[in-house]
């Protein structure tokens, strides 16, 4: 079920899980492999296709992905190891209750094919049954929370607690839209052909859970229509991925009576029941205008449409962990369909990424005993204070910022909290057990061990401890309620970090990934939160204006882009991201620039420092990727495609022209009026 969780977390790029290969030798010490790239394209023509182009072509599509780019190869590689790790405790008898027990015996579940055949959806047949045994809408919302806290299953809505965007120090318990399982609202309302053969799938996807399910023909045509009647009314009334970025737009704080009273065909005493807490005294609700939507649907459509609409949520969520013939359905419609992806994973490589995800920080803690070094740490500290002061140099030079702005905005940047590797206290599992019974059986036991963890939190302080990603993630994050940033032990390997290069391509490379990290706290939604990680204007008369006035030009910049034929860019629901590579970018080459100026790097493999830098820079978002996935991420993804972070960020930096000579009659030339101009 994919609904979300509007915490305005910022990652560096839409992937997940990997995990660490240790510090390799990079092929020289300049840190650039010349064999990723293609000189016989001008720098200054197509600078992605001229630093990634050798790279592109050596490694083409295959059939299981729809994107592959350097985030994809270290987590294909460093999958291999997990797997290593993880079959390691799969052949041994281990001691009930312990880490490896747990690891094990579910690995082994996700890989025994011949019993998850044989089961095919025996393992959710009691719940199908309880869903079908409604007999009054009374009972649809706490069966709904009944799903959502033992399986996980989101439907109608969502709701989680975290901390409140207005008082960074409590959690609360908050509430928004979902329930929408194509994930954006355009997939249910938009008339383009491609859009309209995507719903077409989506039904014929619908009714093949159904009848696998052993329902008739006639029976899942009939609960097709069910499901794609709520979710399109659902659709309808919820808000874009665009408009989700507006914090303030999306945070209405109301006490307990009021949610009674704005909402008030949705029976509250007996959702908190069902949730197994008292009704909060205060709570957040996102957006208003979808649950109210829910409240009408339920009260107002047969009971018979909201069981369908139950039993499809159920079908959907379980199927990765059933047969091969529901596995198989799933993966033709959001493998091929959605991704244009020709061949699902092997088992193995979903059955790693299945325990990595149920049971991240176990995998997390046994991973960075084995493969993460601590020099790579103790350098990475190091190079984050270099940037801290880097943006504070950048935050003194913006003439367009009023003095009493850039003093908050250093007192934001100085109380940055900084989190490298791994976390100092890891997640207690021991409440979850794993039992020999059913895959999908274990599946929902991490799901509720999870769910109950994050209810415990419900009135209680903010952990700014706790890490909102594992140690084996290829990524980092900027987390404004908390303002930290931080970097998983994953990404601190080449091609973002090489302890064997020197300065000009480390600062391109993980500099840019700290100095855009860093730069989140003040784009578009960071900027509204202050030092102590609360919703809060702290911008002086007039500088919020500014800031708007000189974004607006990334925006329109981003708009203007064809992605693919007919398609342009999405350069507001971009914004974000697109500002953190500006920002990045100038950040880390003022700080490359501290590091090296009393001893200057030299030209090495023909390059220059300078070159080097920017080189390292596009090298991570060396890849190719299908039309179906560009179309996917352009309608959802805050992150603009890898290549456009490089021929669309560049073109903004007046150090990238001067490293290589780029004139106005170079394509990618931007005129200095047209160039954006923040941080």
């Amino acid at each position: 079920m994919k609904t979300k969780h509007y915490v305005a977390v910022a990652a560096f790029a839409t992937l997940a899980m990997a995990g660490c290969t240790g510090q390799k030798n990079a092929t020289n010490t300049s840190g650039i492999d010349l064999a990723n790239m293609d000189t016989t394209v001008s720098a200054g023509t197509d600078f992605f296709r001229y630093a990634c182009g050798g790279w592109n072509d050596a490694h083409p599509l295959t059939a299981e992905y729809s994107r592959y780019g350097t985030f994809d190869q270290l987590a294909e590689n460093n999958q291999k190891q997990l797997r290593g790790l993880i079959e390691e405790l799969a052949a041994k008898q281990n001691e009930p209750g312990t880490a490896a027990q747990k690891i094990g015996d579910l690995y082994n579940m996700a890989m025994d094919s011949v019993t998850l055949n044989k089961q095919g959806c025996e393992p959710v047949k009691p719940m199908l049954e309880k869903i079908a045994a409604l007999t009054d809408k009374s009972q649809v919302i706490p069966i709904a929370v009944e799903m959502r806290r033992t399986a996980g299953i989101g439907t109608f809505f969502s709701y989680y607690v975290y901390a409140d965007p207005k008082n960074s120090v409590l959690n609360i318990f908050q509430m928004g839209q979902g329930g929408i399982n194509l994930g954006e609202k355009e997939y249910y309302l938009d008339n383009d052909s491609i859009t309209k053969n995507i719903r077409e799938q989506y039904k014929k996807y619908i009714a093949k859970l159904f009848t696998l399910a052993g329902f008739t023909e006639t029976d899942a045509q009939q609960k097709v229509a069910d499901v794609m009647e709520i979710e399109t009314a659902i659709a309808k009334v919820s808000k874009s991925a665009t408009e989700l970025r507006d914090p303030e737009a999306n945070y209405h704080k109301m006490t307990y009576a009021e949610l009674k009273k704005q909402i008030s065909g949705i029976d509250w005493d007996a959702f908190m029941k069902a949730l197994g807490i008292e009704a909060p005294a205060e709570l957040n609700v996102e957006q208003i205008e979808p649950i109210q939507e829910v409240a009408k649907l339920i009260n107002t459509l047969p009971l018979s449409k909201s069981i369908s609409y139950l039993e499809y949520n159920l079908l959907d969520a379980a199927a990765p962990t059933l047969s091969d013939d529901f596995v198989t359905a799933r993966f033709d419609f959001y493998g091929k369909v959605m991704s244009g992806r020709q061949a699902n994973q092997p088992r193995w490589k979903r059955a790693v990424n299945s325990v990595d995800g149920l049971l991240g920080e176990l995998v997390g803690e046994m991973y960075v005993e084995k493969y993460f070094p601590a020099a790579a740490k103790e350098r990475m500290v190091n190079l984050v204070k270099n940037l801290q002061t880097a943006l504070g140099q950048r935050i003194d030079a913006q003439e367009w910022m009023s003095d009493s702005t850039k003093m908050r905005a250093h007192e934001k940047l100085d109380a940055f909290r900084v989190k490298v590797g791994y976390p100092d206290k890891w997640k207690d599992y021991s409440a979850l057990e794993i039992q020999k019974d059913s895959y999908w059986a274990n599946v929902c036991r991490a799901a509720a061990w999870g769910f109950n963890d994050m209810i415990s939190r419900l009135g209680k302080p903010v952990d700014r401890d706790e890490w909102l990603m594992t140690p084996q993630t290829v990524n980092a994050y900027y987390n404004p309620s908390t303002n930290e940033i931080c970097f998983p032990a994953a990404i601190l390997q080449p091609p973002f970090f090489n302890m064997e290069a020197d300065d000009a391509a480390n600062y391109g490379a993980i500099g840019v990934v700290i100095g855009h990290e860093m730069t989140h706290g003040f784009d578009d939604q960071g900027r509204q939160f202050d030092k102590e990680g609360n919703l809060k204007d702290w911008w002086a008369a007039g500088d919020a204006d500014r800031f708007k006035e000189r974004a607006q030009v990334m925006v329109d910049f981003f708009n203007n882009i064809e992605v693919l034929p007919g398609l342009h860019g999405n350069g507001q629901l971009t914004l974000g991201e697109n500002l953190a590579d500006h920002g990045g970018l100038n950040i880390a080459y003022l700080a490359f620039q501290n590091a090296t100026k009393d001893a200057p790097l030299e030209d090495k493999n023909g390059f220059t420092p300078a070159q080097r830098f920017f080189i390292a820079y596009a090298t991570l978002w060396a890849g190719n990727i299908r039309d179906e996935q560009i179309r996917v991420y352009t309608k959802s993804d805050p992150h603009s495609l890898g290549e456009w972070r490089v021929n669309g960020a560049l073109p903004h930096i007046q150090a990238w022209y001067d490293a290589f000579n780029i004139t106005p009659n170079d394509p990618l030339y931007v005129a200095p009026e047209k160039r954006v101009n923040i941080w």
